[in-house]
């Protein structure tokens, strides 16, 4: 087999061994060809236009492979084995001036193949070719990059003032301010360390323009194609993928911050509001992976008088479906169909001998339930339900496709070959969650962590509502989030989902938290910067696995200040990694954290954090309802409220929570005192009571205080909070 794909698995930031790249050359730009061959072969050779070019053995290189990687840990040997492959050729062409067709010859003891034949058209960048609507006034030096086939990107410039600043992208884990910064708008799931790669699973193409009058501006490029950024000392260039037709359509929002967010939501939607306990402690660790553990994990918070208000059960399912609870005896419907609540017999030996009791327990307890979900189907199982749905997803039309009309299969590293659901059609929206309504309506369970939804790689890719993958893809997380919200909310229930990555739209679908993460001081500030850029957007529910869920156990005074920074954002919660049972056990309970540092401190600290946090639920519920109609984000970058002073941008991880609170995480090791700037106003320290002058303040920060200030005239309202 001879293998040759053009855009190969379509990653977007790794080649892989088997494409050409670039798949689109600029004219007079040479291209690596790439070809994988199974089987011996002696010789391979490409015949590019009139010539002959002999190929040699190649292998992924490494560069490409630590960006297919993109983190440490147990799943990026996955990752960055998924790009490479034996059997892999490859060339560099001459120079590409015009149209050329090629194919590819390999010759061994075996006999000989060639390929079909591909063409590759160069493309150049002209001054012609395309419309921009709606930027009148802003838009300059607009440029279209046309092939021989057609207009394939638009490319044009704002102009910024020197004292001018991007806030915006969707989320964003490397800076407040991308002024300066080159970025794009593309779905993708980076394993740890999105600070330092620049990669996101939430963009958007929208932004503020910060500028020091106070007023500002800002756009929203409306498309869910592949947008790229970049910025100088004058200039924000945007690049901007397109389809058949070459119109890149603009929204340019003139205004305040507040302003330009409200234009931006009512075109894409906003939230809406959830219930109050959402803002309480939520508790998950992803070996909790029967009922005996979740219920002990449960009594410990009770014994040690540690609130908590959900508990995420990700480890319960079959993990071949994500439909049923493992270990349960069920007959196979051997059409696909969803089973009832009463369709499973569950073992009194088993990992969930009562799923219905123990919900029912945790609720009496005043505890709600949140279940895992993934929104792939695997396809390794011959027999039993997983395979009878498989199955019926690709008969019954329920699959998203290859351009050939197959199925299409996940060609990521987690869950891979697995098939993925057209989520962009009610009708498979319908098939895929019924399949899930006993548990909503039967089990009662209250909402579900809806993970992944990184998952469609390809241009080409069909979709059911008549986009192709470059349209549809970025669409999927909006649609995968909508489609268990609308479960929820067809069986009573808030719509209450809990997902990570997301697109322009997913403003008005749920909650989400930064995702993948390492325990370490740069994740948590790097998790910050996301929740105030994922705010700026319009993303009001919002948190992180505090302190993060990867890696070896944090040290105390990580944990700690990680939890006490929790307290002041939108939800708190903590999590940790599945790590093969081993020990010792990385979970992220307060007490596993106390055994595993030696630190006596931690319980009662965390305790008192869990207290305060319940404290503030009325506060964090009051205020998300006025975020929503009044568009001013609940967890507030500085620059919603004092644009016009150029100190808050030294400050880039203080924020507002709320009307009434200035938040300050302490983000260092080892510190004592933390300095805090204060804006111009009136404030009170709320640990002290004190009134605290505007301007920088430096206080004590010992581990059970995160420098919080309250404006004086909010004071009364919320004192008694922290007495």
């Amino acid at each position: 087999m001879l293998t040759h794909r053009p855009y190969g698995i379509e990653h977007p930031y790794a080649a892989s061994p088997d494409q050409r790249v670039p798949a689109l050359p600029l004219t007079g730009e040479s291209v690596r060809l790439g070809v994988v061959v199974t089987g011996e072969v002696d010789r391979v050779v490409c015949e590019w236009g009139s010539l002959e070019l002999a190929m040699e053995p190649t292998s992924a290189a490494a560069a490409d492979a630590a960006a297919l990687a993109g983190g440490e840990g147990h799943l990026s040997e996955a990752q960055a084995k998924s790009l490479g492959a034996d059997g892999a050729w490859s060339l560099k062409t001459p120079p590409v001036t015009e149209p050329v067709k090629y194919r590819f010859h390999a010759q061994g003891a075996g006999g000989s193949e060639t390929t079909e034949w591909f063409e590759v058209s160069p493309a150049s960048w002209v001054s012609t070719g395309g419309e921009v609507r709606g930027g009148e006034g802003r838009v300059n030096e607009v440029e279209w990059l046309v092939s021989a086939e057609r207009v394939h990107r638009a490319r044009f410039s704002f102009g910024l003032g020197a004292g001018d600043h991007l806030v915006g992208f969707g989320e964003r884990y490397d800076s407040l301010d991308q002024r300066g910064r080159a970025l794009d708008a593309v779905v993708f799931e980076q394993y740890k360390s999105q600070g330092v790669h620049g990669r996101t699973y939430l963009p958007m193409p929208f932004a503020h323009v910060v500028d020091e009058s106070g007023r500002g501006w800002g756009f929203h490029v409306r498309t869910s194609r592949r947008t790229w950024y970049s910025s100088d000392e004058s200039t924000l260039t945007v690049e901007v993928a397109l389809g058949d037709e070459p119109v890149v359509d603009l929204g340019i929002y003139e205004g305040s911050a507040t302003e330009v967010l409200k234009e931006f939501l009512d075109e894409v939607g906003r939230a809406e509001e959830l219930p109050a306990w959402v803002f309480r402690l939520w508790a998950s660790g992803n070996e909790w992976n029967t009922q005996e553990l979740v219920m002990a994990r449960m009594d410990a918070h009770r014994d040690l008088a540690i609130p908590v208000g959900a508990v995420v059960i990700e480890a319960w399912s079959d993990e071949e479906g994500i439909t049923i609870w493992r270990d349960a005896r069920y007959e196979v419907t051997a059409d696909g169909s969803a089973h009832r609540a009463s369709d499973f017999e569950y073992r009194p030996d088993g990992a969930w001998p009562d799923p219905k009791a123990m919900i029912d327990e945790l609720h009496a307890r005043g505890i709600k339930v949140i279940l895992w979900q993934i929104p792939l189907q695997k396809t390794e199982f011959d027999t039993g339900q997983v395979a009878a749905d498989a199955e019926a997803m690709v008969r019954d039309g329920h699959a998203v496709l290859e351009a050939d009309g197959t199925a299409y299969h996940n060609r990521g590293w987690w869950f891979p070959k697995a098939l993925m659901p057209d989520l962009s059609v009610q009708r498979t929206r319908d098939w895929w969650t019924e399949k899930r309504r006993y548990l909503v309506e039967d089990l009662d369970v209250d909402g579900f962590k809806t993970d992944g939804g990184e998952h469609a790689w390809g241009h080409d890719l069909v979709y059911a509502d008549g986009k192709l993958g470059d349209e549809g893809n970025n669409l999927y997380p909006v649609h995968y989030a909508r489609t268990f919200g609308d479960l929820l909310r067809s069986a009573g229930k808030a719509p209450v989902t809990f997902s990570r990555s997301g697109f322009t739209g997913s403003q008005a679908h749920g909650i989400y938290w930064a995702g993948d993460e390492d325990s370490t001081w740069e994740a948590f500030r790097s998790s910050v910067t996301a929740g105030l850029t994922a705010a700026s957007c319009g993303i009001v529910y919002w948190g992180w696995d505090l302190a993060g869920f990867s890696g070896p156990v944090p040290d105390a005074e990580l944990y700690l200040r990680a939890a006490a920074a929790s307290v002041f954002m939108p939800i708190m919660q903590y999590h940790s990694e599945f790590n093969h049972h081993q020990l010792p056990l990385r979970d992220r309970t307060p007490w596993h954290v106390a055994e595993t540092t030696g630190d006596d401190r931690v319980i009662p600290l965390f305790r008192t954090y869990a207290d305060l946090r319940e404290r503030l639920v009325p506060y964090l519920t009051s205020q998300a309802a006025k975020t929503i109609t009044t568009d001013r984000p609940l967890m507030r970058p500085l620059f919603f409220d004092h644009p016009t002073d150029p100190e808050i941008w030294n400050h880039p991880h203080q924020y507002f929570l709320g009307d009434a609170l200035l938040v300050n995480p302490v983000l260092e090791p080892g510190a004592t005192t933390w300095t805090t700037y204060l804006p111009d106003g009136d404030w009170i320290d709320i640990w002290t009571g004190k009134p605290v002058p505007p301007g920088l303040t430096t206080r004590e920060v010992p581990l059970e205080i995160v420098p919080v200030y309250c404006r004086t005239a909010n004071w009364p309202e919320i004192a008694d909070l922290f007495a």
